[in-house]
């Protein structure tokens, strides 16, 4: 239908919406009822709050995406790397989905038919329909004519089978974005009730009002950890076994792998630059004689011989002084050239011809009411093929009508360009790619590397024996897509999940790569084990022991002038430190010092305060609240405004959080 064809010519930008609405996705329940309940269990991609995701579902809604992919981008050629974005995708839109979805029936809140209906189509549509290029008129503009239009086309009766696949994608991209709708406001109905709950009290604002406007100075001394000698201090196993046990929880994990891995380069050997080097020289008294240029270049060359007509402007850069050069002639041939591992050489096949480089073209109003929509100027390559001829070939004024989804398209020649001068010209042009057997070379080499490191340690000792980098990768999960910026390297996640620690993989092709890779960890605890983090542990403990150190230094210190002689270090001042900053003088963010520089009364000295960079102690002096007349009513606005910003982030992060996640996607992957 034209709806879509008009989306597809300009290439609109996929997923341009408005906050998580890209996270919208609703389908019923494609389960198998026949099916038992073990193989039922074994389809299921994952379960979401208690919600059983099966496979057929997790497809269903892969394809779905794809289809508004391909409807708003006008492409249909998605790689690897789309097509893992779109697998994600979809998995968070049904994360949020049913986890929203249970939240919703605990507390009877849905949306409506009669809500969606009106958000969908009424007279002011949601942002996300209205955002729908689309809908959009010809000056660029959400026009809800065109919504209806689009809508009532869904009801058409299809003639033939192209219509009925334009048909079920039109339905399809309808689908997506009124889910989107639904589940967006959804999200904006909870979000606004758990918002409404929230209240600040009068206590609060005093708090909030007095941490703004209260500020103290301060006198200090520190003496920073790394002053202090490691050798001073001793750390026990005790030691961080205790602050494992404190900080446990925040080592809480998913199943990952680490790996190490090298990679042999598939390139070409010199025999393969001898070889398409006399190719080239064999073929070039054909290219030169023969009267069908387009069998030798089709049947040989990289670049295929279409006919089209290049200009100044278009043809490639190397070929422009030949082809476009006084007294140049149809048949004339360039010398055979090498440049970056590429043989090629040209054939003018037309000389001496004007064609225009682009048309300005206008879209006729299908019914009464409408007006014609101008569309600017087109060269003949963003033009569909069928609208292109016509185009270029006729006159200003005249009109052609062209098949378009379910109906017709009706265009007028607006403008045309002036004719410029034109050649067409056979380009043979052959890249140096590795050949079969320099393929089987390498491959060799790399399992017999294989053969002879079965092992970690033999594994690294001999990649660096060869000059070979080893690349380490870690916290692979089992739905991680792939290992680095190696291409297709999806089976080596999955390998990594099925080896043993030590074990060294097969050969795996990836891109123009061969990779051979070691699994250096495995982890399955619910937790990061202590080993693994004993690292970071050591040296909160190096901090602790250097703390009691530098506070026995400091025992019976009676003023700061003492203590900077005792630790050799200045007195520094800290000026107009509040209970809101971050940043305590020239020391950082320094919570615990500046907590202590409001509890002191004015003169005091403070005793040793352990801080994050070091420890302190300190003179409060004078306490000074800035002038200004606290209003309540505002305070409280002001904490519910701060709140309510947070909301929608925090709350969902934490339903779906709760919502008893198993993720099997690794299965289907």
């Amino acid at each position: 239908m034209a709806t879509l064809q008009k989306i597809r010519n300009h290439g609109v930008i996929l997923l341009v919406i408005v906050g998580l609405a890209m996270l919208a996705f609703i389908l019923g329940d494609f389960l198998n009822s026949g099916s038992s309940f073990f193989n039922r269990s074994r389809e299921n991609v994952g379960v979401i709050a208690g919600h059983n995701v099966h496979y057929t579902e997790y497809e269903a809604a892969k394809d779905q995406l794809t289809e508004v992919y391909k409807i708003e981008t006008g492409r249909s050629d998605f790689d690897e790397e789309l097509s893992s974005q779109i697998r994600n995708q979809v998995w968070q839109m049904m994360l949020m989905d049913y986890s929203l979805r249970a939240e919703g029936e605990k507390i009877g809140l849905d949306v409506t038919a009669d809500e969606l209906s009106e958000l969908c189509i009424g007279e002011h549509p949601h942002e996300i329909i209205a955002g729908r290029r689309a809908f959009y008129d010809e000056t660029g503009r959400f026009n809800r004519n065109y919504l209806v239009r689009f809508l009532a086309s869904l009801e058409q009766e299809p003639e033939t089978a192209e219509q009925a696949a334009n048909l079920k994608q039109a339905k399809t991209y309808w689908m997506y974005w009124e889910h989107a709708v639904r589940l967006t406001y959804m999200q904006e109905k909870y979000t606004t009730l758990l918002q409404s709950l929230l209240k600040a009290n009068s206590l609060d604002a005093k708090y909030a009002f007095e941490a703004r406007q209260t500020s103290v100075n301060a006198e200090y001394v520190m003496q920073p950890y790394y002053a202090v000698a490691d050798s001073l201090v001793k750390v026990s196993n005790s030691d961080i076994k205790k602050l494992y046990a404190q900080h446990k929880k925040e080592y809480k994990q998913t199943p990952n792998r680490a790996i190490a891995y090298i990679a042999f380069d598939i390139k070409p050997s010199e025999q393969d630059f001898a070889d398409t080097e006399k190719l080239m020289n064999d073929l070039q008294e054909e290219f030169k004689t023969t009267d069908d240029v387009a069998l030798v270049v089709n049947t040989n060359s990289d670049i295929m011989y279409d006919g089209r007509d290049y200009s100044e402007e278009t043809i490639p850069a190397e070929y422009k002084e030949f082809a476009f050069a006084k007294g140049a002639k149809a048949g004339d041939v360039t010398e055979l050239r090498f440049e970056n591992n590429t043989y090629s050489m040209a054939r003018l096949m037309q000389v001496g011809y004007s064609l225009p480089d682009s048309v300005c073209l206008k879209a006729i109003a299908q019914e009464e009411g409408q007006e014609d929509a101008e569309l600017g100027w087109f060269k003949a390559t963003d033009l569909n093929k069928n609208i292109a001829e016509p185009a270029f070939t006729g006159k200003r004024g005249t009109r052609f009508t062209v098949a378009q989804g379910l109906g017709e398209q009706t265009f007028e020649v607006v403008d045309i360009a002036k004719p410029t001068p034109k050649v067409k010209i056979a380009i043979l042009e052959r890249n140096v790619t590795p050949s079969s057997k320099t393929y089987s070379v390498i491959y060799n080499n790399a399992k017999q590397f294989i053969v002879n490191n079965p092992n970690e340690e033999a594994f690294r000792a001999a990649a660096v024996e060869a000059g070979m980098t080893v690349h380490p990768q870690f916290n692979l999960t089992k739905v991680t897509e792939k290992v680095a910026d190696l291409k297709a390297s999806r089976p080596i996640v999955r390998w990594a999940f099925e080896a043993k620690e030590g074990q060294v993989s097969d050969v795996f092709e990836c891109g123009n790569q061969f990779v051979v890779a070691v699994l250096t960890e495995a982890n399955d605890g619910e937790y990061r084990s202590m080993e693994s983090v004993r690292g970071e542990l050591t040296a909160e403990a190096m901090n602790n022991k250097k703390a009691e150190y530098i506070k026995k230094q400091l025992k019976g210190v009676a003023s700061l002038e003492q203590a900077a002689e005792v630790l050799g270090q200045a007195v520094q001042k800290a000026e107009n430190v509040t209970l809101n900053a971050y940043r305590f003088g020239n020391a950082g963010n320094e919570p615990a010092v500046i907590g202590t520089a409001f509890a002191l009364v004015e003169g005091e000295l403070s005793g040793p305060v352990q801080g994050r960079q070091g420890v302190f102690m300190l003179k409060a002096g004078a306490k000074t609240v800035a002038e200004g007349e606290m209003n309540v009513e505002t305070e409280k606005q002001q904490l519910a405004s701060r709140a309510a910003y947070m909301i929608p982030y925090q709350a969902i992060a934490l339903i779906q959080e709760q919502a008893d996640v198993e993720d099997n996607r690794a299965n289907f992957q």
